[in-house]
């Protein structure tokens, strides 16, 4: 059964009267990104068993109960994977549990429960305060092939199954890319050819970048996504993705994969997206800790993108995503895990962790790196799901101390081969962190780390809560050991973190609230999306009023 996406207006009123976060509030978020079918199951299953090329059962209703996982690490939104329909066919790939291989954008994946259980979903998610970003595929189709279309004769493809791009002539005449390098091959030629292929939209045509742009204002229209993914946004022209950045009037995500600071930043410089992947930085971090131990390739590259983009704040600062080889799979040091983590949530931009990061799994290339997180039990016991917990909260405190701390580029305070250090956020909300790749057989020694506290600053290691004074000159001695990272904040403005320590104040705001109640949710709604052009302001406030009465 092929379940509708858009539902009547009177079901979709919420979406059409909502304004989105801007890129400044997203700025402030940490994003937990979840694949739907690998993340959490309706039944609340930690032993279901996980056929990694197929349908495995997570749900929307899944990852529901599981917020509540999510939030106790700090996270303050989520991204999930494609929600429409796929291609239902068991391929030589197997399943398209992931939601790329598109058939129908206007019907929702039955796999992954009804229209009802996303929009509870969303309604949750808001509730607590959080945003939602959706994965979205608008440079091509999908249809499962018998063989290659290399082959002769070509397997057809049949078209009348594509919804709405349901004829030839919506597509780029078949060719397989073949220059990666050049963009007239890779933007107009196709990026699947065999066993499932990959017909590729014409983006050039005014009508086709029409009907997407029309999909999507539905799609965010009727759900309240707070942002869009945009996969393989490299292989679209400029043009037809600046149009549709501007149409959805969303934080736009492209996936741009690459890492060439020159190349990735031109995406933003020429407001063809609002934010992208940072493909330069993550690089810089696999030399650094996993490739060749060049902790000067991470500093460079960090600063390269600050100094090339127009600006950091909205880029997505990540170590592992669905279509990379995790951490764990690369090096099996959990000092190693931990520095990158570090690195993940502390550096420029918005901090963005693939589930499964923080319990450290394992797997190289797609699907291996796709297990069911539900295998762990969702631990909060392990090394790294702790120290996740740390850093995003002090990043979230930081941040509440003064929300500069985004806008403020990260400085370099010491680097050799092993070692760097770094201080990000204004004074009173700063904090120094030193990452190590000597792993867990490094020795232990004292750093003198100058340049991140006033002389006098008493300051504590939010790692192992221990205190330390800066001396007359402003220095701080650090006491490195076992290739653990060390991080440094303020002992003076700890207060109400909830670390080393220190208690938090429960919040009085509904939208920090864990609750489920369907009021207090539709009431938030209101309070969080209500910011909108004068057109639409009488809407919002018909039912801004109602929804203060429920």
């Amino acid at each position: 059964m092929i379940r509708p996406l858009f539902l009547a207006i009177s079901s979709g009123l919420l979406g059409l009267v909502a304004g989105a976060p801007s890129t400044a509030d997203w700025a402030q978020k940490s994003v937990y990104q979840i694949m739907t079918d690998r993340f959490a199951r309706t039944d609340g299953s930690t032993n279901a068993p996980c056929d990694l090329w197929h349908y495995c059962g997570g749900t929307w209703a899944g990852i529901t109960k599981k917020l509540d996982y999510v939030q106790s690490m700090g996270f303050t939104a989520i991204q999930i994977s494609p929600v429409v329909q796929n291609i239902p066919n068991n391929t030589l790939y197997g399943d398209a549990y992931h939601g790329y291989w598109v058939q129908n954008l206007y019907a929702l994946n039955d796999h992954f429960g009804s229209a009802d259980d996303l929009k509870n979903l969303i309604s949750e998610v808001h509730n607590r305060g959080m945003y939602i970003m959706v994965d979205v595929v608008i440079n091509n189709m999908a249809q499962a092939i018998s063989g290659t279309l290399e082959d002769k004769p070509q397997p057809k493809i049949d078209y009348s199954k594509i919804i709405p791009f349901n004829d030839q002539k919506y597509y780029h005449p078949y060719c397989n890319i073949t220059k990666w390098d050049d963009p007239e091959n890779y933007q107009k030629c196709w990026f699947g050819v065999s066993q499932v292929a990959l017909p590729d939209l014409d983006t050039e045509s005014s009508t086709v970048s029409t009907m997407t742009q029309d999909w999507a204002k539905q799609l965010l229209s009727n759900y309240s996504f707070d942002a869009v993914r945009i996969d393989a946004a490299k292989h679209v022209n400029d043009a037809y993705l600046s149009d549709f950045s501007k149409a959805v009037g969303v934080l736009s995500l492209g996936e741009i994969f690459s890492g060439d600071s020159n190349y990735v930043c031109r995406y933003l410089n020429s407001n063809l997206v609002t934010s992208f992947l940072n493909y330069p930085v993550y690089y810089g971090a696999m030399d650094a800790f996993i490739n060749t131990g060049d902790m000067a390739r991470l500093a460079q590259e960090i600063n390269n993108v600050k100094s090339t983009c127009k600006d950091f704040a909205p880029l997505i600062t990540f170590m592992e995503n669905q279509d990379l080889p995790r951490v764990a799979s690369q090096s099996n040091d959990t000092a190693i895990a931990k520095n990158a983590m570090a690195v993940n949530l502390l550096s420029d931009g918005i901090p963005m962790v693939w589930e499964g990061q923080e319990q450290h799994l394992s797997g190289g290339s797609a699907p291996n790196n796709r297990g069911a997180l539900w295998t762990t039990g969702y631990s909060t016991s392990g090394a790294l799901y702790n120290l996740t917990v740390s850093l995003n909260t002090l990043r979230n405190h930081a941040i509440g101390i003064n929300n500069q701390y985004v806008a403020n580029h990260s400085q370099q305070l010491y680097l050799d081969k092993s070692t760097y250090a770094t201080k990000k956020g204004p004074d009173g909300s700063q904090i120094v962190a030193v990452f190590s790749n000597q792993g867990s057989q490094g020795g232990s020694y004292q750093l003198q780390l100058g340049g991140g506290f006033a002389p006098g600053t008493q300051v504590m290691e939010i790692l192992g809560c221990t205190k330390t004074t800066a001396d007359n000159t402003g220095n701080i001695t650090v006491q490195m050991g076992g290739g653990e990272p060390r991080v440094f904040f303020p002992a003076s403005s700890l207060d109400n973190s909830g670390l080393c320590g220190n208690s938090k104040k429960a919040s009085t705001n509904p939208t920090d609230s864990s609750s489920t109640n369907s009021t207090n949710a539709t009431k938030n709604f209101a309070a969080h999306h209500c910011q909108m052009p004068l057109s639409a302001l009488f809407v919002c406030t018909v039912f801004t009023t109602f929804s203060w009465l429920l």
